[in-house]
Order: C-alpha cells, then sequence, then structure tokens
C-alpha cells in the first residue's frame, strides 16, 4: 500500500460501536474509513462498492454473522482482511476461534472495564496494532492479498515441499523419520496462526512418533476452545496443555493462553510446566520461553517450525 491510507470498512450491528471504533481511530494515522455497515448482507455490499483493504468485523450480528461474511468473502475470491471483534464471553471465544480457522487476520477484545476512558485507549491501540500488521505484510507481499484465501496448490506444495504437507516436513515415513532425526516437535503461530494450522496440523499422520508442542499467541479462554477445535480436525490428539503433564508421542500440546508453557527434563522422561512467568517480546504464551526449554531438555534433537507471525 505504501503511503497509501489502510482503507477500513466497519461492520458492526451496534450503532454505538460503529461511532466508537470511528471515533478512536479519527486521528490515527494512515488510516481511511471509508464505510460502515451494520449486517453481514450490508458488509458484503459495502465490500463491492468500496473496495476496502480491511473490516472490523463483529462476531455476532443479526442476518448474517461474521463466519458468514469470511465465508462468503472466500467463495466470492473477494480481497480484504478481517479483524473480528470480540467479546470475552465462552461464545465469544468459540466463534471468534472458528473465524480464525475460516482465514480472519486477526481479533480483538471489546474493552469491558469500567474505566470509559482506559477502554477507548484498550480499544484505540488494539486497532491501530492490528491495521499496522496488515499494512506491514501487504506491503512485504507486493500485493493486496484477499482475506482467508486458500493459496492454490502450486503455491502450497512448493512453500511445504511435497504434494503431502506431512510428508514435505516429516519425510516419506512421517513416524519412522521424524524419530530418527528428533524427539520432539515444536510449532509457534501468531497473527494468522489458525488458518495455517488448519493446513498442516490434520495433514500430520497419527504415527507420529514424538510428541509436538505449540504456541498461539493467544489470550486465555481462546487457546481452549481452539485446541477443541483442532481435536475435531486431526489424526492426531490436540489438548491445551496442564502443568505436570508428561508427554506422550503423537499428541499435540498447546500452550494455554495467557501463561508460559516450558518443558522440563525428568530422569528418563519429560514433564510440562505451565507458569506465570513474565511477558516475552509481549507474549504470554510466548514461543521463544517454550523453544529454549525444548532445545535445552532435549539436548537440540527437537524440530522448530515458525508458521506465521506479524508482518
Amino acid at each position: 500500500m505504501g503511503d497509501t491510507p489502510t482503507r477500513l470498512l466497519i461492520v458492526d450491528d451496534s450503532a454505538l460501536y460503529r461511532q466508537t471504533i470511528r471515533n478512536v481511530l479519527h486521528d490515527a494515522e494512515s488510516v481511511e474509513i471509508v464505510g460502515v455497515a451494520r449486517n453481514g448482507v450490508e458488509a458484503l455490499e459495502r465490500i463491492e462498492a468500496l473496495d476496502p483493504d480491511v473490516l472490523t468485523l463483529d462476531v455476532q450480528m443479526p442476518d448474517m454473522d461474521g463466519i458468514g461474511v469470511l465465508r462468503e468473502i472466500n467463495q466470492r475470491r473477494l480481497r480484504p482482511k478481517a479483524i473480528m471483534v470480540s467479546s470475552h464471553t465462552s461464545e465469544g471465544a468459540k466463534v471468534t476461534t472458528d473465524a480464525l480457522l475460516e482465514g480472519a487476520f486477526d481479533f480483538i477484545l471489546k474493552p469491558s472495564g469500567r474505566d470509559s476512558e482506559a477502554n477507548r485507549t484498550q480499544l484505540r491501540d488494539s486497532l491501530v496494532e492490528k491495521l499496522q500488521a496488515v499494512r506491514q505484510m501487504v506491503h512485504r507481499a507486493g500485493r493486496r492479498p484477499r482475506v482467508g484465501a486458500t493459496p492454490p496448490e502450486d503455491d502450497r506444495t512448493s512453500t511445504l515441499g511435497s504434494a503431502d504437507p506431512a510428508e514435505g516436513a516429516l519425510g516419506s515415513s512421517a513416524g519412522a523419520a521424524s524419530a530418527a532425526f528428533c524427539d520432539a516437535v515444536v510449532i509457534g503461530t501468531s497473527t494468522g496462526g489458525p488458518a495455517a494450522q488448519k493446513v498442516v496440523l490434520p495433514a500430520l499422520p497419527a504415527s507420529l512418533a514424538v510428541p509436538v508442542y505449540f504456541v498461539q499467541h493467544m489470550p486465555a479462554q481462546y487457546t481452549l476452545t481452539l485446541a477443541r477445535r483442532l481435536n475435531d480436525l486431526c489424526g492426531l490428539e490436540v489438548v491445551e496443555a496442564s502443568n505436570g503433564q508428561t508427554p506422550k508421542a503423537g499428541v499435540i500440546y498447546l500452550a494455554p493462553g495467557g501463561r508460559q508453557m516450558k518443558v522440563s527434563p525428568r530422569k528418563d522422561a519429560h514433564l510440562i510446566r505451565v507458569t506465570d512467568d513474565p511477558h516475552e517480546n509481549g507474549c504470554r504464551p510466548s514461543v521463544d520461553y517454550l523453544l529454549r526449554s525444548v532445545s535445552a531438555s532435549y539436548d537440540g534433537r527437537a524440530l522448530a517450525v515458525i508458521l506465521t507471525g506479524m508482518g
């Protein structure tokens, strides 16, 4: 996008929240609010007419919710990114996780504190951070990809090195090959992570002979929902990790949101530790934190994979 402002469409069924987003972004640099929509049907009409770069997309709306909008964007091959706007509820977590798996770029939480000024500041900072990330990603790519796009078959095979993602990552006999050159797999994901996980994790074979540890930068509550959704999609068991677990081969352990996860040696085995250690690079869970512990605990015999991140 270069110096061209990021064109933003606000989609929310609440007139108050549409105006709130307008107000907090009024003086934000390099952001141009090109329109608003009250529901999903109207959002699709505005996308066709206004060609925005990015949407703030309410999760729960009448007529057509945020998930429905994402699916239509994918089906129609429209190009804007979507930043979901979610509530601090278990239902909000479930729907937002589904949206991320459908290809939403990222999400923000609606502030729920009692201090209205602090809420506005939090909302503005969250929005500006995500909009800058969209801008950086598009600038680096040199193009403006549409939200949730599934790469063409040629792109997917060249990225993974094989028509079978698991084969490309772990060799033609993934279970046996993985045991030969590593004793654990670590996967790190941030922005865009759930959509990538939806492709990569189900491709891992049920016979995988090592444990998989992975970090998705998400708040508490959301990671449990994500683990359950991925477990439904994968041949391997996917669980949100808990303190004191002994890792097993063929199980994928997701770091709990808002906590740090590390692996410690224990005689001839290993132990998962979930801690309240400080944030690293603004993240808890942090993939750097996990990687250091796995490298030490497995004496370097681990395969590390970084899939996605800001920009």
